[in-house]
């Protein structure tokens, strides 16, 4: 008997690694069925290389096309690894789709890192997949109470915690420098000069303390793209530094866990390395230096102890997370998706499953819904969205789009084909 399949929908390197993480978790055995949608963030070779999980099929196709892929139906689960937008609009056109067959698959969504912002906008878009994810205690909680409060079944959110906290405990070892690793966002900070500035600031605690080696732990090369946009990557302001970098400042791009397993202190402005390194016992410090604020995420740890400045890390600090803060956030959980295995148990045993439906339907928000299902390239009956020649505007406007689509691929290929080559002297994997 052939494996139960598991097909992870993800439009980004991030949310690849999330929900391939997921369903090595709650499918342990199934196989693993991977499609990529189409878009700017698409992630490439190289990013899903360092990701290092390999699926078992793997297509790149447009969201629309979802809806008539036969096999994606006969899916024992979807993972919906995309933004809360698209899942509204998949939700709403798959369960159209899907609607009648006697079979059909279980649907689970989530977020990639800590819910910070626009918990209800992005909360609500996720209402009606048979399961929704919830990183922590925290979380899971206000998920269950807003849900309830509008009519959506509470019982589908699933406390479980982020799939990628894991490795080996923290230990120190003699046999390296000491490494303090700093973990890159692509738009926090996001101004040009606060970049600069960080970089500026980790290249001065290198040369305070020459012997540490100090690691910048890069998202992507110049012209790929990540979940959010990289304006002024790292690797170019290098060159900018007010002084050259010192030799035990370092560019590296890898494997997250790999770089851990070499870390002694995780510095970040609040990227969800940070969860990965207290995971493990890693000393982690959520930089203050640019301010605690909604804006930059970092307010989020706030309660847990780590926040510190650059002069703090100068003078030796090594921030731990307050347990009981920790212990909110699943962190340290023995096996945190063991809830989320029990409900696919759950929903296999209850028989067939009802028609997918969203919180968002046309009665209730149409104009919202539409545009979600436009941007997706769905109509409001949930069928792709056909552009026969002459839709779309004039031809002028046509054209126009069409030179500055050719436009945007050939400035990627400079950058990707002849700029990122020489700017790997900078990372090393």
């Amino acid at each position: 008997m052939p494996p139960r399949r598991i097909a992870v929908l993800a439009d980004s390197d991030t949310r690849w690694k999330w929900g391939a993480s997921v369903a090595q978790q709650i499918a342990p055995g199934h196989a693993l069925d991977a499609y990529f949608l189409r878009g700017r963030s698409t992630p490439t070779e190289r990013q899903l290389a360092e990701i290092g999980i390999e699926p078992d099929t793997a297509r790149e196709l447009p969201a629309a096309e979802l809806v008539d892929d036969a096999e994606l139906a006969d899916a024992d689960i979807v993972v919906m690894a995309v933004s809360g937008g698209t899942v509204l609009a998949l939700t709403h056109s798959l369960g159209l789709a899907w609607a009648g067959r006697e079979h059909r698959p279980i649907t689970v969504t989530g977020y990639v890192g800590v819910v910070y912002e626009k918990m209800i906008d992005g909360l609500l878009t996720r209402g009606g997949t048979d399961i929704v994810l919830a990183n922590s205690t925290y979380d899971a909680d206000r998920f269950g109470a807003a849900f309830a409060s509008v009519g959506v079944d509470p019982d589908s959110v699933v406390e479980c915690a982020l799939p990628f906290l894991g490795g080996e405990p923290y230990r120190p070892s003699t046999e390296r420098p000491f490494t303090l690793t700093f973990a890159v966002q692509p738009s926090v900070p996001k101004s040009k000069q606060d970049r600069l500035r960080l970089l500026e600031r980790a290249a001065a605690h290198a040369r305070r303390h020459p012997d540490r080696q100090v690691l910048m732990k890069l998202r992507s090369l110049p012209g790929e793209h990540t979940t959010h946009v990289e304006a002024d990557p790292y690797q170019l302001l290098v060159d900018s530094l007010a002084e050259p970098a010192p030799a035990n400042l370092q560019l590296v791009y890898g494997n997250m866990g790999e770089v851990l397993d070499r870390t002694d202190l995780l510095v970040t402005v609040s990227s969800t390395a940070a969860l990965e390194s207290m995971q493990r016992g890693i000393p982690t410090a959520i930089l203050t230096d640019f301010g605690v604020r909604e804006a930059h995420g970092n307010h989020y740890f706030v309660h847990s102890g780590c926040l510190a400045s650059w002069d703090e890390l100068d003078a030796g600090a090594l921030p731990l997370p307050d347990p009981a803060w920790a212990d909110a956030q699943g962190i340290g959980k023995s096996d945190p998706y063991a809830a989320a295995r029990a409900r696919v148990a759950a929903l296999r045993a209850a028989g067939p499953l009802p028609t997918l439906r969203p919180y968002y339907t046309p009665e209730r928000a149409g104009i919202y819904l539409g545009g979600l299902l436009a941007r997706n390239g769905f109509d409001e009956k949930g069928r792709p969205l056909n552009t026969p020649l002459g839709a779309g505007g004039s031809g002028l406007k046509r054209a126009v789009r069409g030179v500055a689509r050719r436009g945007a691929k050939a400035v990627y290929r400079v950058g990707y084909q002849r700029v990122a080559p020489t700017l790997r002297k900078w990372g090393a994997v």
